[in-house]
């Protein structure tokens, strides 16, 4: 397996121009790879919710003041920890053959994984600024080569094809 690694230079996936193999079709991907992720968020919701309406009977209603808390927690811990994976990909992403790359130079570049704390800020700003725009904001990944987003520029992070997979 460790010879099917394959190792990426930050050169490679940071020139749409030279490299467009990482940025094709990777707008719509990105649409359908949300689509799916939107899907098993609701569903892990829907298990919490489950959960604490149950333990709402138990502790007499106490459990029943969380409720809000699995709609705002769940989609932080997906999103971060497996962008920050050893895959850098959410499921949806992984379906659609694409993933997050870091585009800092420092000691991630060979691997290209994003860290912990740029997931986070992607996740943190992609929610905000969906949410402060209704949606309207992922516009911008229209009028730039590398197809990214605010949340994306923020984290220092672009969405490519993962080329290694085929």
């Amino acid at each position: 397996m460790a010879d099917a690694l394959i190792v990426l230079k930050a050169a490679d996936w940071a020139d749409p121009w030279q490299h467009p193999e990482y940025y094709t079709g990777i707008t719509a991907k990105r649409l359908v790879a949300y689509g799916v992720d939107f899907v098993v968020i609701l569903l892990l919701v829907c298990l919490c919710w489950g959960f604490l309406a149950f333990l709402g009977f138990l502790t007499f209603g106490l459990a029943w003041l969380l409720i809000w808390l699995p709609g705002a927690v769940v989609p932080l811990l997906y999103h971060s920890l497996l962008v920050a994976g050893p895959r850098s990909a959410t499921l949806g992403m992984r379906a659609m053959g694409v993933k997050v790359m870091t585009m800092a130079s420092d000691a991630q570049v060979e691997s290209g994984r994003p860290t912990l704390i740029q997931a986070i800020i992607l996740t943190v700003a992609f929610y905000g600024s969906v949410a402060a725009t209704g949606s309207l904001i992922l516009l911008v990944a229209l009028f730039n080569p590398r197809r990214r987003t605010l949340h994306d520029w923020l984290a220092g992070t672009v969405v490519v094809n993962d080329v290694g997979r085929r």
